[in-house]
């Protein structure tokens, strides 16, 4: 596919100390407009070009790459625009309304410069009647982003005026985006009216601009993933421990595998989350695990500082704390919320302690003053490659 000739006749025109050049240090007005008109002709040919190559792409690897796709239901009434990985967090969220009966849909920008209106249109469903476009990226003072700058003016020039037209952002800061924020934009466009700007996965108390969205969503990654939850403490071997048990898994196993570590900015002595993922089909959910099969907590400071670990487990999962409590100083330590949490989501919760600890049941918890902890394995951590400690 790659032609090494021009390849190597592109590198031979790069700035080279060996050989040195002077360009493009200064043009005067006479002719800089002119110059700069010039690359037209290039940029117009390019979209055929790109085109051309991933059509080679596809033929080899089996993909179907396009200047932009299309996925969703056909007459889908409610579509998004938008590029990059939360277009696989959209298509989660497709697959579930739509089995319910829904029609929704996105348009994924793979070449975004140079723009090619046409492309845009060709797949954009005749029964869309409401567009939103979402932007990673914040122009205060604009009209709107970049993206939705584009799509506006592409529907107007195309006479498309009886589409709604909403723009909102998205993800500044690596700002996770789950699914509930997808959920809550998809229900936002089934009004008449709905914003005209927007902001996802955040609650803007200043301009109101953020879409209220419901916790917990749905589940929407494939069927039969497992995904777990690890709080470390940076620098404790934490996240080198789960690097090395989801290569063991991926080497090892025919299982589909995901890894993803969240560190505080202090790295050493901060607070480190470990996000791994596995099943038997393919994972593509790049967001963080909120409903989790399995939480541990390696630094028992973090039940002191309230942080909402317990919340992140899904109802029959398991929540594992390293420390060296009895039962009975875990149910101290342990605050109402997350003591509520573990109760009200029949979590099982397990403590790893140094020295012998009493078995309790969760019905314990529930009826005991000061709840206690449980020492019950889960049964399909006891089938998963991830062998757990056990205590007697």
């Amino acid at each position: 596919m790659q032609h090494e000739e021009a390849v190597e006749e592109f590198r031979k025109k790069a700035l080279n100390p060996e050989s040195p050049k002077m360009r493009g240090s200064h043009e005067n007005g006479d002719v800089f407009f002119q110059s700069r008109e010039a690359c037209n002709s290039v940029y117009n040919a390019l979209p055929a070009v790109v085109e051309k190559y991933m059509a080679k792409i596809n033929a080899k690897l089996g993909t179907n790459y396009d200047l932009f796709n299309y996925y969703g239901a056909a007459d889908a009434d409610r579509v998004i625009v938008a590029m990059g990985s939360i277009c696989d967090v959209a298509d989660e969220v497709i697959d579930y309304l739509n089995a319910k009966g829904e029609k929704v849909g996105i348009i994924k920008v793979r070449l975004y410069r140079p723009w090619v209106s046409s492309a845009l249109l060709k797949v954009l469903p005749k029964t869309a009647k409401k567009v939103a476009v979402l932007d990673r990226t914040k122009e205060p003072g604009s009209l709107g982003e970049p993206l939705y700058l584009d799509v506006a003016a592409t529907l107007r020039e195309a006479g498309l005026n009886d589409i709604v037209l909403t723009g909102g952002r998205y993800g500044l800061g690596s700002k996770d985006t789950p699914p509930s924020s997808i959920f809550a934009l998809y229900k936002e466009l089934e009004k008449d009216q709905p914003k005209e700007r927007f902001t996802l996965g955040i609650t803007d108390d200043v301009t109101f601009l953020s879409l209220p969205e419901v916790k917990p969503a749905p589940i929407t990654a494939a069927a039969g993933t497992k995904e777990c939850k690890f709080w470390g403490l940076g620098g404790d071997g934490t996240v080198g421990a789960n690097k090395n048990s989801i290569k063991i898994i991926g080497d090892h196993t025919d299982k589909y595998v995901q890894a993803y570590f969240q560190y505080d900015s202090k790295k050493t002595g901060g607070v480190t989350i470990s996000h791994l993922r596995f099943g038997d089909k393919p994972i593509r959910s790049p967001y963080y695990i909120n409903q989790a099969d399995f939480v541990a907590c390696h630094n028992p400071a973090y039940i002191h500082m309230g942080m909402k670990m317990v919340q992140d487990v899904k109802p029959g999962g398991v929540f594992m704390i390293n420390c060296q409590w009895s039962d009975e100083e875990l149910g101290q330590h342990l605050n109402a919320e997350a003591k509520k949490r573990s109760i009200s989501l029949t979590t099982t919760s397990s403590c790893i302690p140094s020295t012998p600890s009493t078995r309790l049941s969760r019905s314990a918890w529930a009826s005991a003053p000061t709840p206690s902890c449980s020492l019950h394995s889960s049964s399909w951590l006891t089938s998963c490659p991830l062998r757990m400690p056990s205590t007697s």
